[in-house]
């Protein structure tokens, strides 16, 4: 299988490349790149006034499976990941029963074969996601794992955090940080004027912050490789760019609702009525915050955006929000949304987008991916930045459709997802 893909604007922040090329793929690989390529293939794109990108990899998912498969599936979550132009998601353990074992990454693995997109799965830190006993690393790894985290929920034995630390680096693993000190929570939205003036039981930012600082703390001690995942406030924000500057190991994420809406949207202003779409955790917070994330976007304080995509059936958001299970649904609206309030706002060139999006996750996971270059493996998103369209959940591949974004306006449609040369979404 040959295709030639021609006339597109390249954007590349690993190659530094963004200009008007051909691309010839054949056997799932890039085998030339130049201008006017005159080459015979068993397919044509022409991608004119197109972007193509490597294929966006995302290493923060929920694919709900084994456990939970009313809310999504690890196929339906694929093919949520290809609309939305992701080649390679990374689903966290908190499945039913968690991704703490050999024989549940085996599972993992086994049901990835069929999948659209590639799939990496992320290992528990502790048995059961338990915070009581550390997991066997070493052989998750061999299974094939890529990192460890205990994500929905801290771990909060800081001695027994520091030696799960010491054995993911041995084992060459970073460890993606849920920050959130569990003794802090038990609220549903963001503590403050909007939580009083809803009448709901506000979480203070104090719960992000404080772990943070001690997972980074921690890190530097143990020399482990630490990322921390869906920062959301303005002081773990400052703590993150400190420990930057003193040349901590540590990488960090953000999501699309993060830098885009602030807590008063937890009240759906056209219905009057608390919208459980806008329950997340971390919670939304207030526009100090979210200035706050654009700039570290801009100054890479935040390297990379993922979706921590958490579908919910229906019925399950169906209740009063304090109620309601935390999350919303991700993939199919990433791109659009960044672009749109990033690039289109004058934030983020179009080189630094795909490298958060792109080639800094692969870098984290350690892929020789988020390029276009010869000899490289094929995987590539094609998107019209100029395709204008109105955010339809009823139109996601995923099973749920749990989203603060329908029926919003975005700039930015993906055209084409190719893995190995394959195209498996086409709009």
């Amino acid at each position: 299988m040959s295709l030639l893909i021609k006339n597109g604007r390249i954007i590349d922040p690993i190659e530094d490349r963004d200009g008007i090329y051909d691309i010839f793929i054949e056997d799932g690989i890039v085998k030339k790149i130049g201008k006017d390529l005159n080459l015979e293939a068993d397919r044509l794109i022409d991608a004119s006034n197109k972007w193509v990108v490597p294929g966006l990899i995302d290493v923060h998912v929920h694919l709900r499976e084994p456990g939970f498969e009313h809310k999504e599936t690890i196929e339906t979550g694929a093919r949520a990941a290809a609309k939305g132009g992701f080649t390679t998601i990374c689903p966290m353990p908190n499945t039913n029963p968690p991704i703490d074992s050999k024989s549940i990454i085996d599972y993992i693995n086994k049901k990835s074969e069929d999948a659209v997109v590639n799939i990496l799965p992320v290992g528990a830190i502790t048995i059961g996601q338990d915070g009581k006993d550390i997991t066997n690393m070493p052989k998750m790894k061999k299974a094939g794992i890529w990192a460890v985290s205990d994500d929905g929920k801290s771990v909060m034995d800081a001695k027994l955090l520091k030696e799960a630390m010491e054995l993911a680096k041995a084992n060459d693993l970073p460890m993606l940080s849920h920050c959130e000190d569990m003794t802090l929570m038990g609220g549903s939205m963001n503590e403050g004027e909007n939580s009083r003036l809803f009448g709901l039981k506000g979480i203070g930012k104090e719960a992000e912050d404080i772990i943070t600082a001690r997972d980074i703390i921690l890190a530097n001690t143990t020399g482990a490789q630490l990322h921390l995942c869906h920062v959301s406030t303005k002081l773990s924000l400052d703590i993150i760019r400190f420990a930057k500057s003193m040349g901590a190991n540590i990488t960090a994420e953000t999501a699309p609702h993060y830098f885009i809406l602030t807590d008063d949207r937890v009240k759906d202003k056209e219905t009057n009525t608390l919208d459980t779409n806008a329950k997340m955790s971390p919670p939304l917070r207030t526009k100090e915050d979210l200035e706050a994330m654009k700039e570290a976007l801009k100054d890479n304080t935040i390297d990379m955006i993922a979706t921590d995509h958490a579908p919910h059936h229906a019925d399950e958001k169906d209740t009063s929000f304090s109620s309601a299970p935390f999350g919303i649904v991700g993939l199919e609206t990433s791109f659009a949304l960044s672009y749109t309030h990033l690039v289109e706002a004058g934030i983020l060139s179009p080189l630094e987008l795909i490298e958060k999006m792109s080639a800094n996750p692969a870098k984290l996971i350690g892929l020789d991916k988020g390029t276009i270059g010869e000899g490289k493996v094929a995987d590539i998103a094609i998107i019209n930045p100029n395709k204008e369209y109105l955010i339809d959940s009823n139109e996601f591949a995923s099973k749920s459709k749990n989203t603060p974004f329908n029926g919003v306006k975005v700039k930015g449609q993906i055209d084409y997802t190719i893995v190995g040369g394959e195209i498996v979404y086409k709009d």
